[in-house]
């Protein structure tokens, strides 16, 4: 059968919805959340249920198309020229037990969804500060999030998966049926299984408590210094951020912090309020505005800031091993320089905590981090790309040298590979399980570097 026959077969017996690039809707279906990424796969396909995902893979077999999953747009970094790409959006079941502190969730499943069902339940989802990201893409990258010195990685949080292998058996796996996948699916998810669903751990937390300090941009350095002093004695329980912002005087930005710059210190409790940690903080410098008190990650999520829409963004990051006085100081004196105005905000985040001593096996990993650091350069309209473009890479040349041996995968940029987030052992690990999974390469090799 040719690959043009193969594809009509596939639409005639396919119950969901399936684009080609002929086919109206075909351009907005195969964007991904960044829309600075242009992605040229040979189909869309969002499959409506298991049968629909063995007909893809039948498909996949007969055309040597693989199968590239991207559950809701997010972490697009790899091409995909030539695949069906793969969306799970009909992948939308929920079932929270608070009574063990679990929930299955399904692969097309967001993280507002969840994160609203456990409000004033006394639990928390180790969700990143977005809530339009699925908790699949999240929790099979890694994700860190607001949350994660309190519960580890997201990937740490992973208890078992629904996953469709690619001889078509659809079973639930975990560490006992099979440790090795269920190691790589912590980290690496879409390079060797299709997961339909997801079994994760909730995160107990009985107060939720929270407080946010505005400084003076001038007293940026005393700051993040005081902040990551309380490193060595902040409780897993309290979560840690500083955030250096640079606001651009663009019109279409609000007249309150067009043109403005400030740091803004965010710590998250769940345990209840952290008094003295807060006090540190607070004497560090003058206060310009802060906000302090009980909250819940609804409210924390609304107050993020993030896009609820595909919009184009670009950015670096790094794990790194430490935050000594040299890389603070390069770090913000970058940042305030003029020539560096592209880059509009650097987020620090403090590690250690859960994430010093992951309680399951996987893929990815933060033990030898100490902080995660990430530089925007958002992609104005009508503004050129390459002033950001140069000063990101003068970014990625500061923290080199303070960098971490790995960081975690969702925090890869465009075009890196799995290579940034893991050692050469892990690597030929991770081939080996693909290889055992996959071993006629249905599924599109995603960052695994060839």
């Amino acid at each position: 059968m040719s690959a043009s026959e193969a594809i009509a077969a596939l639409r005639r017996s396919f119950a969901g919805r399936m684009l080609l690039p002929d086919d109206a809707g075909f351009d907005a279906a195969r964007a991904p959340w960044n829309l600075s990424i242009d992605q040229h796969p040979a189909l869309v396909a969002n499959p409506r249920d298991v049968d629909d995902l063995r007909a893809l893979l039948v498909a996949a077999r007969e055309t040597g198309m693989p199968l590239a999953v991207q559950p809701g747009g997010h972490g697009a970094g790899s091409d995909v020229t030539g695949a069906i790409l793969v969306r799970m959006a009909d992948f939308d079941m929920l079932d929270i037990d608070t009574a063990a502190g679990t929930a299955v969730v399904g692969a097309g499943v967001r993280w507002g969804r969840v994160i609203e069902a456990l409000e004033g339940s006394g639990w928390v989802a180790p969700a990143g500060s977005s809530p339009v990201v699925t908790v699949a893409g999240y929790t099979l990258g890694g994700g860190h999030s607001l949350f994660s010195r309190t519960a580890g990685l997201g990937s740490d949080n992973l208890r078992a998966a629904w996953v469709l292998r690619t001889d078509g058996r659809h079973e639930r796996v975990d560490d006992g049926s099979d440790p090795d996948l269920m190691w790589a699916l912590r980290g690496a998810g879409g390079v060797v299984g299709i997961v339909t669903a997801l079994e994760i751990d909730l995160v107990p937390a009985p107060a939720v408590w929270g407080a946010t300090l505005v400084f003076d941009v001038a007293d940026a350095e005393a700051v993040l210094r005081g902040v990551r002093d309380l490193a060595p004695i902040a409780p897993p329980t309290l979560n840690a951020s500083v955030t250096s912002t640079r606001m651009p005087d663009a019109p279409q930005l609000p007249e309150a912090i067009r043109g403005k710059s400030f740091v803004t210190v965010q710590l998250i409790s769940t345990a209840g309020p952290a008094d003295d940690l807060l006090e540190r903080v607070r004497s560090v410098a003058p206060v310009q505005r802060e906000a302090v008190g009980d909250t819940s990650p609804v409210t924390i999520a609304a107050q993020s800031g993030e896009p609820t829409e595909p919009t184009p963004s670009r950015g670096a990051s790094a794990a790194l091993a430490g935050l000594d006085d040299d890389t603070i100081d390069a770090l913000l004196s970058f940042h305030l320089h003029d020539d560096q105005w592209p880059v509009i905000g650097i987020e620090f985040r403090m590690l250690g905590g859960a994430l010093a001593t992951p309680r399951r096996a996987g893929f990815a990993g933060l033990e030898s981090a100490g902080w995660l650091v990430y530089a925007l350069a958002p992609l104005f309209p009508g503004a050129p790309v390459q002033p950001g473009d140069a000063s990101l890479a003068r970014f990625r040349e500061i923290v080199a040298p303070a960098s971490a041996e790995r960081t975690v995968p969702t925090f890869l940029t465009p075009g890196q590979t799995l290579a940034g987030a893991a050692t050469g052992e892990a690597l030929a690990r991770l081939r080996a399980v693909r290889e055992r999974f996959d071993p006629d390469g249905l599924l599109h090799h995603g960052r695994l570097p060839r």
